[in-house]
């Protein structure tokens, strides 16, 4: 169930949604719907998969979980990490290492784009994938 708070439709806390928030919690890194769903039906909790999307897509919503695009189109999902306000990712490509990064040029420039062409309320997503120090060292490449 959804209410509205100051304009915006919140998902009401149920029990399925702490419980994949808590799965979320529990990873170290992005999770897939799928995977939360899999861990979830395999510790037998009845939950269906439309049902886990939509509480992800809520924590997302919400500011609560960060989001990122796999290279083929799949949405990832984590608990926001040590910062809270808008930020990006630095994903290695090969282990899935993700860095939270700001980028004030970007937001200076998103901000004139949108002046510029009169759009308002406008919200952008940047993710820059390359290969961390780690693998690089390793002599693996995706």
């Amino acid at each position: 169930m959804t209410t509205a708070i100051g304009g915006r439709r919140r998902q009401r806390s149920t029990r399925q949604g702490g419980l994949v928030r808590d799965q979320l919690a529990a990873a170290d890194g992005f999770r897939s719907a799928q995977s939360v769903f899999s861990d979830l039906r395999a510790k037998g909790e009845v939950i269906g998969l439309s049902t886990v999307y939509r509480h992800l897509q809520a924590l997302a919503d919400d500011g609560e979980a960060d989001t990122l695009q796999t290279a083929e189109g799949e949405a990832l999902y984590r608990l926001c990490g040590q910062t809270s306000h808008h930020h990006h990712h630095l994903v290695c490509r090969v282990c899935g290492r993700t860095e939270e990064i700001e980028g004030r040029g970007v937001e200076k420039w998103a901000a004139q784009m949108a002046e510029q062409h009169g759009f308002t309320d406008v919200g952008h997503t940047i993710e820059l994938v390359g290969i961390c120090g780690a693998c690089t060292a390793n002599g693996t490449r995706s």
